[in-house]
């Protein structure tokens, strides 16, 4: 039985475009901020008490614990973070750092910046 040699140069496109389908990624765009010294020892959402020195952020609707990576839009840099607040209540942000992970952002100086978000879909 033969077959058709165009189905073996598009079976890589095919299987490419199935899994992305199925990808449980998903990414948000907009602007991130850090928390100001102030925020230094008190008490998050999820009850934890917030330190700047760790790599933690809030969001408004991602659920507690979830793992997000953020990338600098300007610079390229990537930082993985933890959920374990909720904010930012500015509009147009989608999240709220520690400084730990603006400074990896490299954000520090410029205090906003634009940011795409990409985490796991919860099952």
């Amino acid at each position: 039985m033969r077959t058709p040699s165009g189905f073996y140069r598009l079976l890589p496109l095919l299987l490419l475009l199935f899994f992305a389908a199925c990808s449980p990624r998903l990414e948000e765009r907009g602007r991130a901020s850090y928390y100001a010294k102030s925020f230094q020892g008190r008490k998050t959402a999820n009850g934890e008490t917030f330190r700047q020195g760790r790599r933690t952020a809030a969001h408004k609707t991602l659920p507690f614990g979830t793992k997000v990576r953020v990338t600098n839009l300007k610079n390229g840099k990537t930082v993985k973070v933890r959920i374990n607040d909720r904010g930012p209540f500015v509009s147009g942000r989608v999240i709220d750092l520690s400084r730990k992970a603006a400074r990896r952002l490299g954000m520090l100086d410029d205090g906003v910046a634009e940011v795409r978000l990409s985490y796991k879909k919860k099952k």
